[in-house]
C-alpha cells in the first residue's frame, strides 16, 4: 500500500476513536450530580485538610459525620477542627464512634462522651460496626448490644448504625431491629438486607470526589422517603 494513503487511513480512524470517546459519559459524574437524593459525606483525620469553604458551598453535601473516637482512648485528631469549620460553614454535623468489641464498654463511652457533646450536634450520634475483634458471635452481640444501651441512655435517644450489607447479614440479621441503618455498599445497586430490614441510610462509594478535599471521600445518601428530620439530634 502507498505510504502516504496508509498514514492518512491511521489518522482517519484515530479521529474517529477521539470522536467516540468525546461522546462517552464522563467517569467524573457522581451519583448526586444526577439524582434528588439527600447526600452527605464522612470524615476522620485521613481525609487531611479539609477545604470547608469549598464544601460549604456544595449545595448537595447537606450533612456530615465526623470520626470523634474510637475504642477506649483514640481520639481523632481532625475532630475539634472538623465540627467547628463543619458548623461555620453550615453544614448539619453527626459525630461516630468506632466500636472495639473486646475493650472496655464504660472505657468506650467515657471516651466518645469526652468528645462527642451534645450542644455540639445537630444529628444523633453513630456507632460505626466493623469488627467482631475475633469473639464468637453471640459474645460480639453481647457486647454490642449492652454499648448500644449505653450510648441511649446516656443521649436519651437511639444512635444511628454504620455496617457493611455482609457484615449486617453474617452478624447483626435479627439483633438490631429497633436501630436506623447506614449500610455501606460500594456498588451501583441498591442495599437489600438479607432479613429485609429497612435502611435509612447508604453509603454508596468510598472512592468519591468533592471539592475542598483532595483525598478519596465517603459519601452516603438517604434511602427512599426517608430524610434529615429522622437523624436530628433531640436536645
Amino acid at each position: 500500500m502507498n505510504k502516504p494513503i496508509f498514514l492518512l487511513i491511521i489518522l482517519f480512524i484515530f479521529s474517529i476513536h477521539q470522536a467516540a470517546a468525546k461522546n462517552e459519559p464522563s467517569t467524573d459524574v457522581q451519583c448526586e450530580d444526577t439524582c434528588d437524593h439527600v447526600h452527605g459525606i464522612d470524615l476522620s483525620h485521613y481525609q487531611g485538610s479539609v477545604f470547608w469553604d469549598a464544601i460549604g458551598e456544595n449545595s448537595k453535601m447537606a450533612y456530615v459525620y465526623l470520626k470523634a473516637t474510637e475504642g477506649g482512648n483514640k481520639i481523632d485528631e481532625k475532630y475539634e477542627e472538623n465540627i467547628e469549620m463543619a458548623h461555620r460553614y453550615g453544614l448539619k454535623v453527626g459525630s461516630y464512634h468506632f466500636f472495639r468489641p473486646k475493650t472496655d464498654l464504660q472505657q468506650q463511652l467515657y471516651n466518645f462522651m469526652s468528645q462527642c457533646r451534645p450542644g455540639d450536634q445537630d444529628l444523633i450520634p453513630m456507632i460505626d460496626i466493623e469488627t467482631k475483634s475475633d469473639l464468637p458471635t453471640e459474645e460480639f452481640q453481647d457486647s454490642l448490644l449492652k454499648f448500644l444501651d449505653m450510648v441511649e441512655k446516656t443521649y436519651r435517644q437511639k444512635p444511628l448504625l454504620y455496617t457493611f450489607a455482609n457484615f449486617y447479614d453474617h452478624y447483626l440479621s435479627g439483633k438490631i431491629d429497633d436501630y436506623k441503618l447506614m449500610i455501606a455498599q460500594y456498588t451501583k445497586r441498591e442495599p437489600l438486607l438479607a432479613d429485609g430490614k429497612d435502611i435509612c441510610l447508604w453509603q454508596y462509594t468510598g472512592k468519591g470526589r468533592i471539592n475542598g478535599i483532595n483525598s478519596f471521600v465517603d459519601k452516603s445518601r438517604f434511602m427512599g422517603r426517608h430524610g434529615m428530620k429522622e437523624i436530628r439530634f433531640h436536645h
